[in-house]
Formats: C-alpha cells, structure tokens, sequence
C-alpha cells in the first residue's frame, strides 16, 4: 500500500491499527509491526503519533524501533534482498556476489536505490547453510548463487 504522496504521511491510516489495539496496554510493539505494514517504513510522524496516543515517551517508541532489526526507518525497496555472508555462503563466494550486486544496483549494502526499487542487505544466516551461497529474495531463499546467477535473478523483478 503507498501511504505517503508528496512527502505527506497520511496518518489517518493507523486509525484501525490503534482500534485494533485499543485494549491492549503496552502494545507498542505490534503496533509498530502494524504501522510498518502500512508505510512500509517509521515515518518519524508516525513514531510521534505512536508515543503521542500510547502516551509514553518519544524515545521509548524510538528505542524499541531502533532496537528490533524488523523496524526500519527508512523507506524501503519494493524487493529486498537479503544477502547471506555466514561462514558458508562466504567461503563459498558470497563476497564476489556482494560486490557484483553493489555494482549493478549503484548502491552499498544496507542502502535502498533512489527508484525504491531494491533495498540490499547483507545478513549472516539465512539458515541455508546446505545451498550456500543463499540469498533471499522478496521472502524466497535462492541458493547455489554465483554473481551471474543473482543478477539474472534480479533482471526478472519489476
């Protein structure tokens, strides 16, 4: 769902998810996990909303948000790919893979392109030691990778 138009964060779009809540005290974290969903990132507005209807204080918001690697507050790409380098997948080339995707997205790991087309993250396991090197794509573990092999995987994303 695209919430933001213009730079400008509907905010009318987290009604239901403090309904949702409504009974629930201490619920700062699914609602965060909800108000992802619908952003796709944590908006500082929204984070503000957050401790503003919770009443407790910016910073806790902000701390649980920053603490849990599931929240990112930065928008995000449409397709995110999760590069392993554990021990396997980096014995096994995952490192020429990462320079090869860096080189062909124009951006470093852990950046999102300017299209808001990719978000590349580095991550250190997947839990697919067997296939390594593995990465997941858009939720999907792709495995036996090699520079070729992830790009062709990428060139077939809209």
């Amino acid at each position: 769902m695209d919430a933001t138009n213009d730079d400008t964060i509907d905010l009318s779009l987290m009604d239901p998810v403090f309904e949702k809540y409504r009974e629930q005290p201490g619920a700062v974290i699914p609602i965060l996990q909800a108000a992802q969903g619908v952003y796709g990132y944590l908006p500082p507005e929204v984070l503000q909303l957050v401790a503003g209807r919770l009443g407790i204080p910016l910073s806790r918001v902000y701390g649980v948000a920053t603490f849990y690697s599931q929240f990112h507050l930065t928008p995000r790409g449409r397709h995110v790919i999760q590069q392993c380098d554990g021990t396997a997948c980096h014995v096994r080339g995952a490192s020429r893979i990462i320079t090869s995707m860096e080189r062909e997205l124009g951006i470093k790991a852990g950046e999102t392109t300017s299209d808001l087309k990719f978000t590349y993250e580095v991550v250190y396991c997947l839990g697919s030691c067997a296939l390594a090197p593995t990465a997941m794509v858009d939720g999907h573990i792709a495995g036996r990778l090699a520079p070729d092999k992830m790009l062709s995987l990428i060139e077939k994303l809209d």
